[in-house]
């Protein structure tokens, strides 16, 4: 399964069966603090940088900077974005926002989704002029009908470590294990590099 990291801590910890657990390095580093992950389980899978997205058939967005960001998110007719609560690239947005001084100014524009992926999935099917998205590399290259604009700019940016872990309980363990091992070798690292991990 797949969704926003905080959510997905909160099924593991109310006790959901899992074998492995994928999130930011933080939050799987309190699983295994709180008992609930291997702590010598885990493994970084890699890297993935916070970008912006803008529909296949718009123009590019400018955000080499942060006062470019401002006036792309001030020009856009909306902003789409991830949980500004439980998802890592939403919570980071929402700050982002206040750090350029817009977030009223822009609110009654930005259109809020459980995650990346159905927030960008909404942006590719949006009619409104000149939109834009916010989320990690990962969610907008697995999206069909939008395209990666340009990371978010230094003092904005946003680079997240994700990690893998085998669930304390796993009904597989081993085969947990072995998937973890898949997932970080350094055979595989085109294939993160392609999916959008700096691997």
């Amino acid at each position: 399964d797949y969704g926003p990291v905080g959510g997905m801590r909160d099924r593991i910890v109310a006790g959901e069966a899992v074998d492995v657990v994928i999130l930011s390095r933080a939050l799987v580093e309190e699983l295994a603090a709180s008992g609930h992950a291997d702590p010598d389980s885990l493994r970084d899978v890699g890297e993935v940088a916070t970008g912006i997205a803008v529909r296949d058939a718009d123009p590019d967005a400018p955000c080499a900077t942060a006062d470019d960001l401002r006036e792309t998110l001030l020009a856009a007719g909306g902003i789409f974005c991830p949980d500004p609560v439980k998802a890592t690239a939403g919570i980071h947005f929402a700050g982002v926002l206040d750090r350029l001084g817009i977030r009223a100014v822009v609110a009654e524009r930005v259109h809020t989704y459980p995650g990346g992926n159905p927030a960008m999935a909404a942006l590719a099917g949006c009619d409104l002029a000149r939109p834009v998205g916010c989320t990690q590399v990962t969610e907008i290259l697995g999206t069909p009908g939008v395209r990666l604009s340009g990371l978010l700019p230094p003092g904005c940016d946003l680079v997240t470590t994700y990690t893998a872990a085998v669930v304390r309980g796993a009904s597989h363990p081993e085969s947990a294990k072995t998937m973890i091992d898949i997932l970080a070798s350094p055979a595989v690292a085109g294939a993160r590099r392609k999916a959008g991990f700096d691997a």
